[in-house]
């Protein structure tokens, strides 16, 4: 097989995977002694990009492997074609992935100390539920806190190859210099603030009546209303009927003019 040929048949291998592949199950998808060497796949690779220069398109080598995609011009005019709004991305979210990355393995307590807020449980679920993070081990002390790790799959969402390629920060806190570099939609500091408090209704029984404890609060609560003083009420009422009656004109007077 010649390098043409294996041009086509990665190009066509790629596209019909729909996923990155490395070297190695590339390799595995040729024929026997057909199979070309690994540094002749890469240089296939190297080729076809060549070729895809200004086209919009290009092989891009992640974690997990070699992918097609788009270039991240290209797709930014063809926002059209998804239907769906790229994901948003809270602060406190961004954050807290930025610490895991640059900094595991890192705790949750190692976070929140760097942050100096608690990291809601709610980022911590969705970061995992993205398999962006997973636990890596446990912290040998007291308790046994978790400590996160980044995966494969946040390397090839964000289109690196391994770690070190992350971009450099002068400042952990410099966040949005990092959102801006890795191409990411603008934060939405409204994400994951917890909704308002509903007061609790007081538990009723079947039969109608209100249990025992509740009962005994009502009847404190009802102990502890004020009853008004009868006494500061008349005389309230005396000076009402004394201003009523000082607001009338004097008939003599009214006579008189």
């Amino acid at each position: 097989m010649d390098q043409k040929e294996v041009q086509h048949f990665i190009e066509a291998a790629l596209l019909a995977a729909g996923r990155p592949m490395n070297a190695d199950h590339l390799q595995n998808l040729f024929d026997g002694r057909s199979a070309p060497k690994k540094q002749e796949i890469r240089k296939a690779i190297d080729t076809l990009n060549e070729e895809y220069a200004g086209r919009g398109i290009v092989i891009s080598e992640v974690a997990s492997g070699f992918r097609i995609q788009v270039t991240a011009a290209m797709s930014d005019r063809l926002q059209k074609l998804w239907e769906e709004r790229p994901p948003r991305y809270s602060r406190a979210l961004f954050e807290t992935l930025a610490l895991v990355a640059y900094r595991q393995p890192i705790t949750r307590g190692e976070i929140e100390e760097v942050r100096g807020v608690s990291v809601s449980s709610n980022i911590v679920r969705t970061l995992m539920e993205r398999d962006w993070v997973r636990v890596v081990g446990h912290r040998d002390v007291p308790g046994r806190p978790a400590m996160f790790g980044t995966t494969k799959s946040f390397l090839d969402y964000f289109g690196l190859k391994k770690l070190d390629d992350l971009p450099e920060l002068a400042d952990l806190s410099d966040w949005e210099s990092l959102r801006v570099q890795l191409n990411l939609p603008e934060v939405d500091d409204d994400m994951f603030n917890p909704p308002p408090e509903i007061p609790e209704i007081p538990a009723i029984l079947a039969d109608g009546e209100e249990d025992d404890e509740q009962q005994s609060a009502n009847d404190a609560s009802a102990d502890n209303v004020d009853i008004p003083d009868l006494a500061s009420s008349e005389a309230d009422d005396a000076k009402a009927d004394e201003l009523v009656v000082s607001e009338w004109p004097d008939p003599q007077e009214s006579s008189q003019g």
